[in-house]
């Protein structure tokens, strides 16, 4: 069925230049407005920032298609530039014999160079060839390019300035002072609403765009159809050209993507993606209404008749300089893969039995599995070699809504791939129910009264009184947090709350209502999610005395993406209100009852330990020590030392890769002051580097230095009945990994498109993002810093690399029945590795469930 347009006469009119072009059929349309609005990553905002695959709308097709596929239709590269592969040759970071296995691996093409030396003298220069043409072009994009150097070269710039502004007002989330009056219609017609009134693109020299865009239809899949038909946009091309028109404004469209997603996740539709991109094509539509001259007229024809005939799939050999730069980013990998397997290789040679140790451990400690702890449990194992570490997701398998005190909603402390499935609420220990009341109302009025002076602050016209008469009251402030002896910010979990206070906060667990809603856990429930934990982290038997379960946060200061450096398995937040959930039901008489019922005895003299490994300053706290018994008094003293030493350990490891020299003095304390630094770009390097997934039993990996670079998840296969823990991590801590890597990839090999610039030039704009300068468009992605130090690259852009300790056909089964990790190893997104019963690296998949065995 067709769509009604409902085109004025006096758009009709003006239309003229257009080609009349049947609008498409609503059910095309509605499958081209999916397809390009399905290739947008989500945004997460600013206070649950997390690591986000910017390829994931491509998931279903190759990563060499998704390389052609972006060249031809954004324009837009996501490999390297040839210079670093050059220098990656020279270093020794790429040998031929890495070219060769890449150069035989390439499918026989236009593009494919014959030999290795034809390889290497396309390596030896820069491409000379001009970039693939674009499968659609954009009226914006043909303006700038008949623009010359003329006033209309702003065209594009100025649309994307314009809407950016627009969503800014109306997506904020508490930063303006004055909201947007349309806020309560949805975005198109909220759009519309506020174009009636904006003259800023006649000023520019747009005639006619409000009449252009009041004309259009009220509906904004209707106003799609309406643009997509008058511009004559060939079928074959309208999914193309809705993607580039989102791409035009891709960090607010992420956001877009996030409103849907996180909808989506609730069991809730939205169209806020949809309704963004009526506002782009409209945008386009009236810059195309502007210009009826003969030479736009014919440079929009041609586009359109290019893009009638174009191919429409991704193909790297019909783009010579793509095929090269393919082939060198494989060979690039193969040395890093070749490097790593000979260095497992010879870790299983020595690090002993897969098995459980014999006897009882002096201390066990669960890390979360972020490259960070791999560091740290080095060092930890260092300092105790008795130690027994664990990797598991770092929301320990509580998948919560954790409701601080004195607020009513909380935040996701689980991955963004979960819904949370309870609700845990703090409360004040031993607290009646006047005294927790009493505490609620200092909070909150600290809260109120924080907020009405923030407003004084910022108003329109007490600004300026406030700067006149308080400014200089706070100049010893300044003083102190530019030296670092003090915290720029408060923070936030105890501001209002005395220290006294603060110690006898925890998460009430007893299931009750608050403000209409279940919180806490039954019986039931908490010993079903104590065994599903302890079988997933292969921890069922030997239990010793004091068992960490350690959860992580960064402490840094005057970092709009500081959650971004939290735990992404908590959804961005800090990590110990799971730990501590989780120590607390593992501690629960009855559900150490419930376990021995099920198979699983912990000891009575077992103690669990909510703890908190901070990343920056590499010190971990230990929560709830006032419950731990008298009996395990010296267990806990014992424990603290073993911690400062390994806290030492990690930092001193840490500082080289800081710029600091381990050796000089004050180096603790230098790595420790960079997290209440407000000048510092780089209080740590957060996850840059990571390469690697392994899920085996840490026997495989125990004294190896792997540079804090990989992912390490205890699994032991052998306790694994039904493979149901196997499945469990492919479909959720891998594909978390994977969507890490791939977000410091796309940061590294293009920061301007996957990135967020340079991070001393961040704006933060309604509490959701940040602008790089005081225009433009929302940045997506990690800055500048978080991959590079001035000098060298950090991060190295590789594909992350994940070897399984399971049998092939067990992988095998897990891959065939889920599609999300199917297309993940099928279509070349990670590399896939098993490790055999013996801890070697036995096979590598190939794809299509076929594996290659390894020497």
């Amino acid at each position: 069925m067709s769509i009604a347009l409902a085109i004025t006469p006096a758009i009709e009119a003006d239309v003229a230049t257009g080609t009349g072009t049947p609008a498409p059929d609503r059910a095309a349309l509605l499958a081209a407005i999916s397809t390009a609005c399905g290739r947008i990553a989500p945004l997460w905002p600013l206070k649950h920032f997390v690591a986000v695959n910017p390829f994931l709308g491509f998931s279903g097709q190759g990563f060499a298609a998704t390389c052609a596929t972006l060249r031809r239709v954004a324009r837009t590269d996501m490999l390297m530039p040839r210079s670093f592969y050059r220098q990656a040759l020279a270093d020794g970071a790429m040998e031929d014999r890495d070219l060769e296995a890449a150069l035989a691996a390439m499918p026989e093409g236009a593009g494919r160079p014959a030999d290795l030396p034809a390889l290497k003298r396309a390596l030896a220069s820069d491409p000379l060839g001009s970039r693939p043409r674009a499968v659609v072009a954009t009226v914006a994009e043909i303006l700038d390019m008949l623009a010359a150097g003329d006033r209309q070269a702003s065209r594009t710039s100025f649309m994307i300035d314009e809407i950016s502004k627009w969503c800014a007002a109306y997506f904020d989330e508490g930063q303006a002072n004055w909201r947007l009056p349309s806020r309560h219609l949805r975005p198109y017609p909220a759009w519309r609403a506020s174009m009636r009134h904006d003259r800023n693109p006649e000023a520019m020299g747009i005639r006619g765009f409000r009449r252009s865009i009041a004309a259009l239809p009220d509906d904004p899949v209707e106003a799609i159809a309406a643009v997509v038909g008058n511009l004559g946009i060939p079928d074959r091309a309208v999914a193309d050209y809705l993607h580039r028109a989102l791409f035009d404004i891709g960090g607010w469209a992420a956001y877009a993507r996030y409103l849907v997603w996180n909808s989506e996740l609730h069991g809730r539709q939205d169209d806020t993606l949809i309704h963004l991109l009526a506002i782009r094509v409209a945008w386009g539509y009236a810059l195309f209404l502007e210009r009826t001259d003969p030479a736009f007229n014919d440079a929009w024809r041609r586009a359109m008749d290019e893009a009638a005939v174009l191919p429409q799939d991704g193909r790297p050999g019909d783009d010579a300089d793509l095929a090269v730069d393919l082939i060198l980013q494989d060979a690039y990998e193969s040395c890093y893969q070749r490097r790593l397997l000979s260095r497992l290789a010879s870790g299983s040679d020595h690090a002993g039995q897969a098995g459980p140790r014999e006897g009882r451990a002096r201390l066990q400690a669960a890390f979360c599995i972020d490259v960070r702890s791999e560091v740290y449990r080095r060092a930890l194992e260092t300092a105790c070699p008795e130690a027994e570490t664990v990797g598991f997701a770092g929301f320990f398998g509580f998948p919560i809504e954790y409701v601080p005190i004195g607020r009513v909603t909380g935040g996701g402390q689980c991955p963004v791939l979960l819904k949370p499935a309870f609700v845990v609420c703090e409360s004040v220990k031993q607290a009646s129910e006047e005294e927790e009341t009493e505490i609620l109302g200092l909070r909150l009025l600290r809260r109120r009264a924080a907020k009405a002076w923030k407003s004084f602050k910022t108003s329109a016209v007490s600004s300026f009184t406030y700067v006149e008469t308080a400014g200089l009251l706070f100049g010893a402030k300044m003083l102190s947090d530019g030296a670092g002896l003090t915290r720029t910010v408060s923070d936030p979990d105890i501001d209002g709350l005395d220290r006294s206070t603060v110690g006898r906060i925890g998460p009430r667990l007893a299931p009750r209502t608050v403000g209409g809603r279940q919180t806490g856990f039954t019986e039931g429930q908490r010993v079903a999610m104590a065994e599903a934990v302890l079988r997933a982290m292969s921890l069922t038997e030997g239990f010793a005395r004091l068992v960490m379960l350690t959860g992580h946060g960064s402490t840094t200061v005057n970092n709009p993406h500081a959650s971004g450096l939290d735990c992404g398995a908590c959804g961005g937040h800090t990590g110990e209100a799971n730990a501590r959930v989780a120590a607390a039901i593992l501690n629960d008489p009855g559900v150490r009852a419930g376990l021995k019922g099920r198979g699983i005895e912990v000891p009575e003299d077992t103690w669990f330990l909510g703890c908190l490994h901070d990343t920056t300053t590499d010190e971990v706290t230990i929560h709830d020590v006032d419950e731990v018994p008298k009996s395990h008094a010296e267990d806990l003293k014992q424990l603290r030392r073993w911690l400062a030493r390994a806290s030492e350990i990690a930092r001193l490891e840490r500082s080289a890769l800081l710029g600091l020299s381990p050796q000089a003095p004050g180096v603790h304390a230098a790595v420790i002051g960079r997290s209440r630094d407000w000048a510092q770009v780089r209080p740590e390097w957060g996850l840059a580097g990571n390469a690697a997934f392994i899920a085996a039993p840490r026997g495989r990996t125990r004294g190896i230095d792997l540079g804090g670079r990989a992912f390490l998840h205890n699994y032991d296969w052998r306790k694994d009945a039904g493979f149901d823990v196997l499945t469990l991590i492919m479909t959720a801590p891998l594909v978390v990994a994977s969507w890490i890597n791939l977000q410091y990839y796309g940061s590294t090999v293009n920061n301007r498109v996957f990135g967020s610039g340079n991070k001393v030039l961040h704006n933060v704009t309604g509490t959701l993002g940040v602008l790089e300068g005081n225009a433009g468009d929302l940045k997506v992605g990690l800055p500048w810093q978080s991959v590079h130090d001035g000098t060298r690259f950090v991060h190295e852009p590789l594909r992350l690399n994940a070897f399984i300790e399971a049998p092939v056909q067990a992988i095998d089964g897990v891959i065939a029945r889920h599609e999300t990790i199917r297309n993940l190893v099928d279509n070349a997104w990670i590399h896939l590795f098993a490790i055999s019963e013996s801890g070697r690296v036995s096979h590598r998949y190939r794809g299509a469930l076929t594996w290659e065995a390894l020497d």
